[in-house]
This record gives C-alpha cells, sequence and structure tokens, in this order.
C-alpha cells in the first residue's frame, strides 16, 4: 500500500509506518536458517581455510625505531602518525570519586573519528543473507576472522594510507545506496579508546551484487552457529550483529525451535535445565511477558547512575605517565599492571594496504566477560553492571556482569578487591554454562586480545533478586531495545547480546 498523505493541497506530503515489523521478522527468518542457500554450513570451513590459503599474511614485533611514519613527538612524548590522521597514543589520568574509587594514569589510544561497521544484506529464496568478509587483522591471535562487509575507520576510506579502495563502501556511505535496516553509533573499548565510536550499520541491497574474492552470503543462523567457535567471527561483526533489530521477532517466528539449542556445545547441560532456559530466553523477547523492572524503571536507574559517577578523565603527555617506563620495543607499567604498547610490522595482501607497522596495545592475559542470568516469574534475565570506563563518552555503560582483564585498571566501590561474581563465574558447573566461546577483541588495535564469553545460569542463593550497588536484573529483550541507540552497551555486553540472539534463534 502507497503512503498516505494526512494533508491535501500544495503542502501535502506522503507518511510511513514509523517501524517497519518486517524487518525484524525477515531477520528472525535469516536467524532460524541455518543452512544457507549460497553457501551450505558444511562448506564454511573449506571456503574460510581456502581464504586464509590464499594470501600470505605475517605480523612481526619490531621496535618503535622502525616504525615507518610513526614518531614520538618532541614536546609531549606522544606516539603519533606523520599524516596526523589515524590514531594517537597518548596519556590519560583518571580519578573517580576524587580518588576514593580509583585513580591512576595509563597510554590510551585517542582516534577521534568516526569508522564504519557495515553489513550488506540481500534476500536470497525469501531469506535474507549476510555479505560476510575473511578479514585479517594483525592483533588477532589466528589473524584471519569473519567481519562485516565493510570495516573501515574515516583515514582508510579516504585512503590516508593510499591504498585500495574499500569495497562496498557506497552502500554505507553514500545516503539511498541501499535500504538502512539499521545504523547506530556505539562505543569500542573504553579501557583503551579515548570517546572512539563506529556506526554499526545494516543495508539491504536493491540491486545485484557482485561478490568479492574474500567474501561470502551467509544467514544470521549460520554466522549463530559460527559464535560457538573459538577466535572465528570478530569483534567488528559481533558488535554489528547485536544491533540488528530482531529480538522483538525471534519469540513469534521461532517458537519451539530453541528447546534443543540453548546449550553451549553438545553435553554441557542437562536437557531439562537447556529446555526451561530456552522457553525462558524466549519469553524474554516478548514486551508483554513482562520484567523486574520497567522499561521506564530501567531508564531511570541507568540515568542515575550516570549521575552519581564522578569521573574525571584529562589528557596528559605520555612522557609524564608516573610508573610507565618507554622502552625500545615497549611501553610498559612498572608494576605491570594494566597493558603494553608495542609496535609491529604487517604483511597482508588481501588488505588494502599490503605492507605497514603500527603501534598496538596488548593486554596483561586472556579477558573473562559474562552475564549472570536467571529465570524470574519464568522469564530470562541477566544482570547488567554500571560500568565506569575512563573512555567512555558519557562516564557509563552498561556492561556483562564479570567484566575482567587481568591488571586493567578500573572504578570499584571496593578498590584493591576481588571483582563482584567473578569467581562466581570461573567456579561454575558446566551444567550451569549455556554458552562459552573464546572470542578476540579489536584486532586492528588490540595485539591477542582474547576473552572468555560466558553466559551462566543460577538461582536465587547466588545471585539474589536485590541486586548489589550499580548492578540491574534487566531481559535481553530490554537490553535489545536499548541497544538501538548509541552509548547504553559497552562493546562486550553486545558481544554477548548477540550470542544470545543466536541462541534464541535456534542455533547449537
Amino acid at each position: 500500500m502507497p503512503p498516505q498523505s494526512v494533508f491535501s493541497g500544495p503542502c501535502a506530503a506522503p507518511l510511513q509506518p514509523r517501524v517497519d515489523g518486517s524487518v525484524a521478522e525477515r531477520l528472525a527468518r535469516s536467524a532460524a536458517a541455518t543452512d544457507g542457500a549460497v553457501m551450505r554450513t558444511d562448506d564454511f570451513a573449506a571456503w574460510f581455510a581456502e581464504r586464509r590459503a590464499a594470501h600470505p599474511f605475517r605480523v612481526e614485533r619490531i621496535p618503535f625505531d622502525r616504525l615507518e611514519g610513526w614518531f614520538f613527538e618532541d614536546r609531549t612524548g606522544d606516539l603519533v602518525h606523520r599524516s596526523g590522521r589515524f590514531f594517537t597514543v597518548e596519556g590519560l589520568r583518571v580519578t573517580v570519586d576524587e580518588g576514593r574509587r580509583g585513580d591512576w594514569y595509563q597510554p590510551i589510544i585517542r582516534q577521534p573519528e568516526v569508522g564504519i561497521l557495515g553489513i550488506l544484506v540481500k534476500e536470497f529464496d525469501g531469506v535474507l543473507h549476510l555479505l560476510m568478509q575473511a578479514k585479517m587483522e594483525p592483533g588477532n591471535v589466528n589473524l584471519l576472522q569473519l567481519s562485516p562487509t565493510v570495516q573501515a575507520t574515516r583515514s582508510n576510506y579516504t585512503k590516508v594510507h593510499r591504498g585500495a579502495a574499500v569495497k562496498y563502501l557506497d552502500y554505507f556511505a553514500r545516503p539511498g545506496r541501499g535500504r538502512v535496516l539499521a545504523d547506530v553509533l556505539q562505543s569500542e573499548h573504553g579501557a583503551w579508546f579515548l570517546h572512539k565510536s563506529n556506526r554499526n550499520m545494516i543495508v539491504e541491497a536493491c540491486d545485484d551484487v557482485v561478490v568479492e574474492e574474500d567474501f561470502c552470503w551467509l544467514t544470521l543462523g549460520q554466522i549463530g552457529q559460527l559464535l560457538h567457535h573459538d577466535n572465528l567471527v570478530n569483534m567488528d561483526a559481533r558488535t554489528v550483529l547485536a544491533c540488528a533489530p530482531v529480538a522483538a521477532a525471534l519469540s513469534d517466528t521461532l517458537s519451539g525451535t530453541l528447546s534443543d539449542s540453548a546449550s553451549a556445545a553438545p553435553g554441557t547441560v542437562a536437557a531439562d535445565a537447556c529446555g526451561l532456559f530456552a522457553r525462558a530466553l524466549h519469553r524474554s523477547q516478548q514486551p508483554s511477558a513482562g520484567a523486574l523492572h520497567s522499561d521506564a524503571e530501567m531508564l531511570s536507574w541507568f540515568a542515575a547512575e550516570r549521575s552519581r559517577q564522578d569521573l574525571v578523565a584529562r589528557r596528559v603527555p605520555l612522557r609524564e605517565l608516573p610508573g610507565w617506563r618507554r622502552r625500545p620495543d615497549v611501553i610498559a607499567h612498572t608494576d605491570g599492571l594494566g597493558f603494553r604498547v608495542v609496535a609491529v610490522s604487517v604483511e597482508a595482501a588481501s588488505r588494502e594496504v599490503a605492507r605497514w607497522t603500527q603501534p598496538l596495545i596488548e593486554p596483561n592475559g586472556m579477558g573473562v566477560m559474562a552475564f549472570v542470568t536467571r529465570q524470574i516469574g519464568g522469564v530470562l534475565h541477566v544482570l547488567v553492571h554500571a560500568r565506569v570506563e575512563g573512555g567512555f563518552l558519557d562516564t557509563v555503560e552498561l556492561a556483562p556482569t564479570v567484566q575482567y582483564v587481568p591488571g586493567e585498571f578500573v572504578a570499584a566501590e571496593h578498590p584493591g578487591g576481588r571483582p563482584p561474581f567473578l569467581d562466581l563465574v570461573l567456579g561454575a558447573e558446566p551444567d550451569r554454562i549455556r554458552y562459552e566461546a573464546v572470542h578476540s577483541e579489536e584486532g586492528g588495535r588490540f595485539l591477542a586480545a582474547q576473552s572468555r564469553y560466558l553466559v551462566v545460569e543460577v538461582d536465587e542463593r547466588d545471585a539474589p533478586l536485590r541486586e548489589p550497588l550499580g548492578y540491574r536484573w534487566v531481559t535481553p529483550g530490554q537490553l535489545s531495545w536499548l541497544v538501538r541507540h548509541g552509548h547504553y552497551l559497552n562493546v562486550q555486553a553486545r558481544t554477548l547480546l548477540a550470542c544470545l540472539n543466536a541462541l534464541a534463534g535456534g542455533v547449537r
């Protein structure tokens, strides 16, 4: 039916529905499709191995004086690129509640550009497929991972590097090139980036799409299956997947499909518990099922959390960071805290530039990111944390129940103590784990940054209804509603939301 006008005469204007409900339904059908019309799921591993073999990749640690185009600025000691673009490594002082909840100095990546993370979709045999890319990033432990169609900073897609053009960029950068299904600014890691945001976009192609090398069409359900593999679906893909407006339609479209698929791996949970979890997860996507806290109450709590946090993050010269020392090949804390800044030389024939050097941040070890969940009135809830990080644009974002990286600087209600719920998650029995996989963090800026992502189901004894200060029980459906807007969920919570949506889509 064509848009209707509520006016007549020369000022008449066509109106259209504010929300197209068919988008969520079509994405939900794609989530239920665990095999594709273009590539069979059983053929993916061979295709991915072929793409890995097609290009030589090499990453080598180097001293800072071998960086090409990068230098330490005389006045500040900041690590900058001669073009004045890409990013800089600077110093930051973070003070929380006048030091009572944290006071530290650290290096930070400052990249004021807004990048594009975009997935192109197109319908085949009545099912939406997503165009994914086998992309090499120097920080990935296995180098090649599955990424969005477009994953590019402004410096990259404006070709500051004087390399090849970014494939499929027009669909995301040129208005009207395709139909926008999702478009939202989201943050990156607030502990390592200062005020960094990317556009997370899903665009439907309305024309024929030529599939270039290193790209393939997969359904949302196929990608959901791949999310159960370690270090395969990269961070940029996961954050865009979390923004897909699919949750509202999952329970209606996929009723009955989840009960066999809620476990992270065969045999990790008893069938009865798996089925109960599945049904609770399904109900959590339905607004009519209710929640422990209404949407208005949740937003009010979040606004209060942002208001009560007294955080001052001030840029300082990198050379003046107390406790940090620069050596020929590393910038590190004298007590081993935080992380390290290192340099690498990269060769990757499949990238827009085949060879380059750059700094990377290297964490101290593998992180742990977990949602603690429980059923409340037959509806699944997750315990989120209003987390303060020095690099956040708005001070606080909703984070997983547990977000832990060894030695990381954090603002805590009780500095120096163990993070709440960490021991509960680490000690969870296998039959309590509903999802588990190791995923890489952003491979373009972080070296070998990996985290163990978990969804753990508990009961009243381990996680009472009365939440600790800074925590709140919310439903996955409420998180899916919030993630349509920027700077509510941090990047680690968005990964876990994408994994929960994969479970709700009926994948194993």
